[in-house]
């Protein structure tokens, strides 16, 4: 049943990845940008070759096989971890945003060589925008799932303390 319910969320995470990539392209030209929240937010259609913040995007066909069989052996990773996590619920909620994310990109980059961004958050102060890199739901998972299983790790290393402490 938890393998089931793992498969279930990574499974709606990437429906709601390709869904909202599909109407980004659908909906707005390359390189367009809508402000959202003035001075804080915006919809934007980039493309991001590279790996996390676009490292290695200008790099030729070998380094972008190379990144593709990276991501590749991350899924299978994740999927193995998850076959063989416990009953922690908080570690596999993560793990499963994880490989719902990772998957998310990895179909971007089998369909069109390339991820599609478009959540664009950023900050002006005093007249200069500092921004973080474009990103989307499927980085948006993956960085939320790395927060819920290493929050698992911390709550079972407490635990596990705790259970040494009191024999």
């Amino acid at each position: 049943m938890k393998l089931l319910w793992a498969l279930v969320v990574a499974a709606g995470v990437l429906l709601l990845d390709q869904l909202t990539k599909a109407w980004i392209v659908a909906s707005y030209p390359f390189g367009s940008e809508r402000e959202v929240i003035p001075g804080l937010f915006r919809l934007v259609h980039t493309r991001n070759r590279g790996i996390a913040f676009g490292l290695f995007g200008d790099s030729g066909p070998a380094i972008q096989v190379a990144l593709l069989l990276v991501v590749i052996v991350i899924v299978l990773l994740v999927v193995r971890q998850l076959a063989r996590s416990g009953e922690d619920a908080l570690a596999t909620t993560g793990l499963s945003l994880i490989l719902g994310g990772a998957v998310g990109n990895l179909v971007d980059r089998l369909a069109r060589g390339e991820v599609v961004d478009f959540l664009l958050a950023y900050l002006r102060v005093s007249g200069r925008e500092h921004a973080w890199p474009a990103f989307n739901v499927a980085d948006s998972a993956i960085s939320v799932g790395a927060a819920c299983v290493i929050l698992a790790e911390i709550v079972a290393t407490v635990r596990h303390k705790r259970v040494a402490s009191t024999d």
